[in-house]
């Protein structure tokens, strides 16, 4: 499924300095399908002089005085820093938790570079400037290479991926909100790299079990009985995010996980558990992202209608999979998805006949979910 449909031409991304001092002491010649992403390559001069610069691109650079000339004359192509644009359209790297809250323990959300983007992407589309297009497009493209290399050299390779979806009015201090903490803790501890939608309720949940699965019970159970202090995100969100950063600080360097969320749904905060946040402009772009990446399954807790939509979306996905392709998809809730939301009949009525028929699973606890992932047999719907 994560095919690309046409060969990429081999590039180098370089995205720091020291990478590019790297590739110049080596005795490189030529740029040719080099990438340079958001580098101050002011004092760089004699080397970028003395290299071929045709085949080459830069996005969003620094360079001392006549050298940006100099290097699109011989041929590099070079896109400019956009103005009045709130974000790194040419970052090379996921966010953070702590970047995109920068500033929110002695001032407001409202204040921080999450808010102050989401409120720059409500402009009326009408009245966007092409920049502002661009930007947006750049940016999403660049996310999207920057998950790419940390699933497969950085600090989320040689784990496979199981996503969790789940309702993200779910408030922390309920019975479900530590259950599906549980259930990111167990994952992490069986090896599997948790991924979710980056935002608040069962999401958030899943992010804090996984984050702190090397810690014993003990800290889960604190930090749940911390966080109740704070249930939701709203009247305030700049509490609800003190609350969660609170335990990031007594707990730095938690298990890695990853959260995908959209400032298309940028009323929804992102969680801080995720260790790496891939942050989308575009929906469509997430939700086709992290069902796609989820080679090792999705579990879906009890969930209303965006969970549904993310059910049948990853259900069509492996409905026209190659039968090696196929990954598991398992609901958690024998009456939510039975009866409250009869999904599990539909679903078992797709999946007739399909490769797919042995992947889907129906079960009561998370235990049983990640049993069914480890490889174990539960009685299944």
């Amino acid at each position: 499924m994560n095919t690309p449909a046409a060969p990429k031409p081999r590039s180098v991304e370089i995205e720091d300095l020291a990478r590019f001092d790297e590739l110049v002491a080596a005795g490189a010649s030529a740029m040719a399908g080099w990438h340079l992403q958001s580098l101050d390559l002011r004092g760089r001069d004699a080397s970028l002089r003395e290299l071929a610069a045709e085949g080459s691109v830069f996005l969003g650079c620094d360079f001392d005085p006549g050298l940006e000339e100099d290097l699109r004359s011989r041929g590099a192509l070079i896109f400019p820093h956009l103005p009045g644009i709130p974000f790194n359209a040419y970052r090379g790297h996921l966010y953070t938790g702590a970047e995109l809250y920068a500033g929110v323990e002695g001032s407001t959300y409202e204040q921080t570079p999450d808010a102050r983007i989401y409120q720059w992407s409500l402009q009326s589309p009408t009245g966007r400037s092409l920049d502002a297009t661009l930007a947006t497009a750049m940016h999403d493209h660049a996310i999207g290479d920057a998950l790419d290399a940390a699933l497969k050299y950085g600090d989320l390779s040689g784990r496979r991926m199981v996503g969790v979806m789940g309702g993200h009015a779910l408030p922390r201090g309920s019975r479900e909100y530590a259950n599906a903490a549980h259930l990111g803790q167990l994952l992490a501890r069986r090896g599997f790299l948790v991924a979710t939608g980056g935002g608040p309720g069962a999401m958030e949940a899943a992010n804090l079990g996984a984050y702190l699965a090397a810690h014993d019970d003990g800290a889960v159970a604190g930090a749940l009985a911390e966080l109740a202090a704070v249930p939701g995100f709203r009247p305030s969100i700049s509490a609800w995010a003190r609350a969660a950063t609170a335990v990031v600080d007594r707990y730095p360097n938690g298990t890695a996980s990853l959260g995908i969320p959209t400032w298309f749904y940028g009323h929804e905060p992102p969680n801080v558990f995720a260790t790496h946040i891939a942050k989308y402009f575009a929906n469509s772009i997430r939700e086709a992202v992290l069902l796609a990446r989820c080679d090792g399954g999705i579990i879906f807790l009890p969930g209303a209608a965006g969970t549904v939509q993310e059910i049948f979306q990853d259900a069509c996905e492996n409905y026209y999979a190659a039968p090696e392709a196929v990954a598991p998809i398992i609901l958690v809730g024998l009456r939510h998805w039975q009866q409250d939301l009869p999904v599990w009949d539909l679903l078992q009525r797709l999946a007739a006949g399909r490769a797919m028929a042995e992947h889907i699973h129906c079960v009561e606890t998370v235990e049983e979910a990640v049993e069914v992932l480890a490889g174990g047999r539960v009685a299944n719907g």
